[in-house]
C-alpha cells in the first residue's frame, strides 16, 4: 500500500508496509522536520524533476560497516601519496551541486533537484547534514554528503571529477566514528568497495542506537 501524505501531518506509516520496491508514500514536503522525521524513521525521499515527492523504505538495505571497507593495494599507495586533501563541511553547497551535476549512467537527468539541494542545504545549516570534501591543488575534485543520525551516516550522493576521488572521501568517512554508512540503494561500485545488504530490521536497530 502506498500513503499519501499531508502537508500539515507531520507522520510517517511503519516502514513495514513498503511496497516490495521499498515505495512507502507519497506527497508531503521537503521541510527540515519532515525530512529529519523521515531519515530517524529509515526512509529516504527519491524522485525525479516534475514527479511528486516518493518516499522510499526498502526492505533491505545497502550498508558498509566502516571495519569492513575494502582498500585495494592500489588506493592504499593513492592515499599514502597525500595527492589529495580532504576537509569535512566546508563546502556543502559545492559537493551537493556537483552530485546533482555529474552524470550517472542509466538516468536521464538527475533526482537532486533544485528544491532537493535548498532542503539539504538547510538541514546543513541546522548541523543536520554533512558534507567530505577532496581537494587536489585546490581545487574540489570529489566528495559526498549525507544526513547523521545518532551513529549512522545516512549517504545521499556522491562525485569524482578524477579517479579515486570519491573512494578517498568515502574512506575517510568510514574512520570518522560510525557504525553505519548507509548507501540506501546497491551498485558494483558500492559492492566492490565492502558493501553488503543487510534486512530493514537490523537497520533500524542500529539507527536507533544512540
Amino acid at each position: 500500500m502506498i500513503f499519501q501524505l499531508l502537508d500539515d501531518e507531520l507522520i510517517f506509516p511503519d516502514t513495514a508496509l513498503a511496497e516490495p520496491d521499498g515505495l512507502l508514500a507519497i506527497g508531503g514536503d521537503l521541510s527540515e522536520e519532515r525530512l529529519f522525521l523521515a531519515y530517524q524513521s529509515g526512509i529516504f525521499p527519491w524522485f525525479s524533476e516534475g514527479d511528486p515527492i516518493l518516499w522510499y523504505a526498502p526492505h533491505e538495505r545497502c550498508v558498509i560497516f566502516p571495519d569492513k571497507i575494502k582498500i585495494s593495494k592500489s588506493m592504499r599507495k593513492t592515499l599514502a601519496s597525500d595527492v589529495f586533501q580532504v576537509t569535512e563541511n566546508k563546502a556543502f553547497e559545492e559537493v551537493i551541486g556537483h552530485c546533482a551535476k555529474t552524470p550517472r549512467i542509466g538516468q536521464d537527468g538527475t533526482w537532486i533537484t533544485n528544491e532537493m539541494q535548498q532542503a539539504y542545504i538547510k538541514l546543513h545549516e541546522k548541523g543536520l547534514a554533512h558534507s567530505v570534501e577532496v581537494w587536489q591543488n585546490n581545487e574540489l575534485v570529489g566528495g559526498l554528503y549525507g544526513v547523521k543520525i545518532n551513529k549512522v551516516f545516512c549517504g545521499e550522493s556522491m562525485f569524482s571529477l578524477v579517479s579515486n576521488a570519491s573512494k578517498t572521501a568515502l574512506i575517510h568517512l568510514s574512520k570518522m566514528e560510525f557504525e553505519l554508512i548507509d548507501c540506501q540503494l546497491p551498485n558494483d561500485h558500492l559492492m566492490s568497495l565492502g558493501a553488503e545488504m543487510i534486512s530493514r530490521e537490523e537497520y533500524l536497530k542500529v539507527l536507533s542506537v544512540r
